[in-house]
Order: C-alpha cells, then structure tokens, then sequence
C-alpha cells in the first residue's frame, strides 16, 4: 500500500464519497463538490483522483446494475475502506490541533 497522506483534493473526494454514501459514483461526486465547494471540477479529475485513491487502498469500488437510462452501462460505485477512514480522521485530527493552536485575536473583526 502506498502513503495514506491525504492531499487536499483527494480530502475532498473521500469527504464526499462519504456523505454520498450508496450513491457515491463519478458524476455525483463531481456535481457534490462543485455544489459545496463551488468550484469546478472536471470528470477526467475526479475519475485520475479515484484510481489513485483507489491504488493507495482509501477507496474500493464495484459496477452497479446495467441500467436503461445508461443504455445498458453500469455505474462504478465507490466505497471508503477502513484505511480510508482511518485517513479522513487523521487529517481531520490534525486540522482541529492546527485551528485549536490559533488565537482567537487572529480572526477577531472578520
């Protein structure tokens, strides 16, 4: 297994495949991230970013149902894995100790 260091990116892409959950699949995830964060994501981005996660064991993955409305193509659905997970809360931990050591003065009068 590769690094488990999260870029920021990829950070994003596993949040959203996690509150996507069952319909987390390449087109709902580009359109949940330009809904939350408002900025433009390309497909071909978002398919380069799940290989690697994919690679590095954050992310597994598995074709859904032919469906009609697909002309008979099946959705690749993707799942956090448990080394994943472990991921997302590392850099989450690391992001609460980072704000926790920032003095209030800093942000005061925005």
């Amino acid at each position: 297994m590769k690094g488990t260091n999260l870029g920021e990116f990829e950070e994003i892409v596993l949040l959203t495949i996690a509150s996507l959950m069952s319909e987390a699949y390449s087109v709902n995830i580009v359109d949940e991230i330009e809904d939350v964060t408002g900025r433009k994501t390309k497909l071909g981005v978002v398919h380069a970013v799940l290989k690697r996660m994919e690679d590095k064991g954050l992310i597994t993955s598995e074709l859904g149902e032919p469906t009609k409305e697909r002309g008979g193509r099946r959705k690749r659905f993707f799942t956090i894995s448990h080394t994943g997970k472990v991921a997302l809360m590392k850099a989450k931990e690391q992001r609460d100790k980072l704000w926790g050591k920032i003095p209030e003065l800093v942000f005061q009068g925005i």
